[in-house]
């Protein structure tokens, strides 16, 4: 989505007595599926009348609205920021601020597309909430003139909590969905054509026994949970019968054990970063390498509003079912994910791999769940895959990557890739010895992601040295294959190879040392000493002398982050920096001064 139409969605937990704020992409969302929700628009943070808010005062006044159409959606990404923000615990930021900071404010526009104005103006009135911000740092506006002081005063006051999101009538009103039989509706609504009346219906179960009968019932129905999809597959044909998958209990649960995390096929992918990075933090950063690192790859997936809405399971049927080029497929095979499903009466569970390979799901096959694996040390491997394990003498390596128009998310990915290593020491040699190898490729030449097999195998028991890596460079150009119609594989094939490299050079032992964090290219890395790299003929050169690429990896203890594409590798690094130096003549003075824009308060609003 363009995020243009971008509204804060708020729902209300009687239970708990608290406001879930979201925001969502409107054209993408149902209208039954926000049954019981509030609904607030750029025009209820303020207008003309009401006056404005501080968020459309400081977007007219840094100049970050033109022709003014993506603005709305703009303010309300940023509003949905602020007011999670604010939601959050420690303390109270300063008059005026809010409790985001320059990072935050700097993504909260992430996917919101602007094609006239620019983005520094934007991501400067973003960063003008943010409490650790420098207001020196802040580019043009017409707050202050060159050389006066920048003051926080100065600004449009940000007084927090100040919008109520959901209105206390309606919580009143906000009751539990109560069971019925599956054969009357929960919701009916008429739709209206020209050519006469269609009677639609809405289905909301609330378990799967519920959600079995109703698809018994309406056969012709169409199953939706975020309904996403429906921004990548046009569906031109008229459907009369929905069943909302949300508000099913066993497709919305999260469970956890020793083995990894099972998230319900509904749970939405905001959620599942969230609860893997919850997770990441109660398991350490080494024995939660793997959720750290599909939860820093699933934030570049899609963006922000539409992640709040769309599901996982959704994901993956859009994944087996029509080929979408999915990076949650592609990391999730790379981590050794499994599967289950219900097939009319019956229940199965399968790896992710197997899943894939399928032929395209039916109607009636519903994703219950995905199980994500922790990869634990324990004492031993399982019938020679992972499982969730490793040896606890071995250590675990792991890293995805992505290549795309737009790095930081809002874009179908040119090839993506997650890799998972188990090695050890090998005492002899002081090489790495590959014990398990998963090398999992998306969007390269196959309809789905995919496994290199026959290259695991080939490493496999190997001692990690140049000539293997060599070797393995040539194997993986013959074993991707282009698939009909699938342009630029040349391109994909090159960035593949580039990914293995980058994952798999940095274990070579050529010197003792340990690896340094250099640079933000894809390529070789920089040991303290001499560090060799081998060209496509075999030749050998001087890393120093070719590229530099950012790798924090330390082979004693085994973990490594960091190591990321060309497109994917600054993390850390802020979104958007600059600086607009104008010299101003007086020559035909007050010509020339920057002024804001009349009615860019409304165009906001």
């Amino acid at each position: 989505g363009c995020g243009a139409c971008v509204v804060l969605l708020s729902k209300y937990d009687a239970k708990s007595k608290q406001v879930e704020d979201l925001a969502i992409s409107s054209c993408l969302t149902l209208l039954c599926s926000i049954d019981g929700c509030s609904v607030t628009t750029t025009e209820g943070l303020g207008n003309c009348r009401d006056g404005f808010h501080s968020i459309h005062g400081r977007f007219a006044g840094f100049h970050a609205s033109q022709c003014g159409y993506c603005t709305p959606g703009m303010c309300m990404s940023l509003f949905s920021s602020l007011l999670n923000a604010d939601k959050s615990h420690g303390p109270a930021p300063d008059p005026g601020f809010s409790k985001l900071t320059v990072s935050e404010a700097a993504t909260a526009v992430v996917g919101n597309l602007c094609r006239c104005t620019g983005y520094r103006p934007i991501i400067d009135a973003c960063k003008s909430f943010a409490q650790d911000v420098d207001m020196e740092d802040l580019g043009l506006n017409s707050f202050w003139k060159k050389g006066e002081v920048a003051d926080v005063k100065k600004l449009p006051l940000y007084i927090p909590n100040k919008v109520c999101t959901f209105p206390y009538f309606l919580r009143n009103e906000n009751k539990q969905m109560i069971s019925i039989s599956p054969n009357q509706p929960l919701m009916s609504t008429i739709l209206s054509e020209s050519k006469g009346s269609r009677t639609g219906q809405w289905f909301t179960p609330l378990s799967m026994v519920e959600l079995l009968n109703v698809m018994e019932y309406a056969k012709e129905g169409r199953l939706v949970a975020g309904n996403t999809s429906s921004g990548i597959y046009k569906r031109m044909d008229y459907c009369d019968q929905y069943i909302d998958l949300t508000h099913v209990s066993e497709l919305s649960e999260i469970k956890k054990d020793e083995y990894g995390i099972e998230f319900g096929a509904a749970v939405t992918i905001s959620k599942v970063i969230d609860k893997l990075l919850e997770e990441e933090k109660v398991l350490g950063s080494e024995r939660g390498l793997v959720f750290r690192k599909i939860a820093g790859h699933l934030s570049k997936v899609a963006s922000k509003y539409v992640r709040n809405t769309a599901s996982l399971g959704g994901n993956l049927i859009m994944a087996q079912r029509n080929g979408f080029a999915s990076d949650i497929a592609t990391i999730l095979l790379g981590a050794g994910s499994s599967v289950k499903l219900q097939i009319s009466s019956e229940r199965l569970t399968l790896s992710l791999e197997e899943f894939l390979q399928k032929p395209p799901c039916s109607w009636n096959t519903i994703l219950l769940s995905v199980c994500i694996p922790s990869c634990n040390p324990i004492e031993h491997i399982t019938n020679g895959t992972i499982n969730g394990i490793y040896p606890q003498e071995s250590k675990l390596f792991f890293e995805t990557y992505r290549a795309a128009p737009r790095p930081h998310g809002n874009a179908v990915a040119y090839l993506n890739a997650a890799f998972l290593l188990v090695a050890s020491n090998d005492k002899l040699s002081g090489n790495v010895v590959v014990e398990h190898l998963q090398l999992a490729f998306g969007t390269c030449g196959s309809k789905h992601a995919v496994r290199a097999t026959k290259l695991e195998l080939f490493l496999l028991g190997k001692l990690l040295t140049p000539s293997v890596l060599l070797e393995s460079m040539h194997l993986l150009r013959e074993i991707l294959a282009p698939d009909i119609g699938r342009s630029s594989f040349t391109y994909r094939l090159s960035l593949a190879a580039g990914f293995l490299f980058d994952f798999l050079h940095p274990l070579i032992k050529i010197l003792d040392g340990p690896i340094r964090s250099m640079g933000h290219n894809v390529g070789c890395v920089d040991i303290e000493s001499r560090l060799s790299c081998i060209d496509s003929d075999g030749n050998v050169h001087d890393s120093r002398n070719i590229c530099q690429h950012e790798l924090s990896s330390d082979l004693t203890n085994g973990i490594t982050s960091g190591i990321n594409s060309v497109h994917n590798h600054a993390e850390k690094l802020s979104v958007v920096s600059g600086r607009q130096i104008m010299d101003v003549k007086k020559d035909y003075y007050p010509i020339g001064l920057p002024t804001k824009k009349v009615g860019a308060e409304i165009q906001a609003s």
